[in-house]
């Protein structure tokens, strides 16, 4: 019907954003209509500036690719540039907005024309933040890359460090590409995560992001896997939680400990009983567990790794030290 039709619209460009290609039987399937109305819309868009290219094949369908500028009834030129820039700072540490913002970034790219891309890349290249005091900034252009490669499911290929800040290999300074089918981009403490299947070793891994360099897509694709978990977050959540660490304690606490405190991972609370609980904490840096350790009650009792004593020691010294310079001496 007529009146339906702004709506089609923008449901038919919707779809057409959210995936690399669609073959027109899905599209006309997804929108609830025939194929011939699915051409007409596809005309209607195009005549409106929407740069939607035919794809060949056994049976055809439609993309959406950049175009010459900026397709009109969206954003105009500096408004286009602004999101852009603000999308990219929220990618930074805003508990909740950060998968949102890299779609929606990943989107906008795919139909921005080359001449705001050199207007956004040169205010990354003289804009400088300030560090956030905890966690670590991802750069949003290779999260852009990874969020697109995970909605279109495509191979994704980079450098990739390990934990002790080499690359994987026989000498200390090689430099091996990995090979992965990516899943997800999950956010987990301050930092970001890329699920995805490995093919070279045959088996699902997780990477941060920020050890990862020179992301490129392959233009292979693949069908997506079954993950091995719920869903993205709890597998990397699971994989941390597994994850080696220089410092461990087990600390006993009460159940309503356990309510106040959401960020324990699932994997490493064990139940006593009906009002006790064991939990892992571990951190390579004695501070971050000193942190984790400041949340729980006092009443909690702790076993570790006996060298964390005297780290902990020095930093409640220091904590100490604070409070004596708060408190004014008395007059003799």
């Amino acid at each position: 019907m007529t009146q339906d039709l702004p709506a089609r619209l923008l449901r038919l460009l919707s779809l057409l954003q959210t995936r690399r290609a669609w073959q027109g039987a899905e599209l006309a399937e997804r929108l609830g209509v025939t194929l011939r109305t699915v051409r007409r819309d596809v005309d209607r868009l195009r005549h409106l500036g929407y740069p939607v290219q035919g794809t060949t094949g056994q049976a055809g369908g439609y993309r959406l690719a950049a175009g010459t500028e900026l397709p009109p009834l969206l954003l105009d030129d500096e408004e286009a540039v602004a999101i852009a820039v603000a999308l990219s700072t929220a990618t930074g540490g805003i508990t909740g907005i950060e998968d949102t913002a890299v779609r929606a970034l990943a989107k906008l790219q795919q139909v921005l024309p080359a001449r705001l891309r050199h207007q956004i890349a040169a205010l990354h290249n003289v804009t400088a933040p300030v560090p956030e005091s905890q966690g670590t900034r991802a750069d949003p252009a290779p999260l852009a890359i990874l969020a697109a490669a995970c909605r279109d499911h495509e191979l994704v290929t980079f450098t990739y460090r390990t934990r002790d800040h080499r690359t994987p290999g026989d000498q200390p300074h090689d430099a091996i590409r990995r090979r992965v089918e990516p899943h997800s981009l999950v956010t987990a403490a301050g930092r970001w995560y890329l699920v995805g299947f490995d093919t070279d070793r045959q088996d699902w891994r997780t990477f941060r992001v920020d050890r990862l360099t020179d992301p490129a897509p392959t233009g292979r694709h693949a069908a997506p896997r079954s993950l091995p978990a719920a869903d993205a977050a709890t597998y990397v959540a699971a994989r941390i939680a597994a994850a080696p660490a220089r410092y461990t304690m087990r600390v006993t606490v009460s159940a309503e400990t356990i309510r106040a405190n959401p960020w324990f991972l699932p994997d490493r609370v064990r139940r006593l009983d009906d009002h006790t609980y064991t939990v892992d904490l571990a951190a390579d840096d004695p501070r971050h567990l000193a942190v984790q350790l400041l949340h729980l009650h006092p009443a909690s009792t702790f076993q570790g790794t006996p060298e964390l004593a005297a780290h902990l020691e020095e930093l409640a010294q220091h904590l100490l030290d604070a409070a004596h310079a708060l408190v004014p001496a008395e007059p003799r």
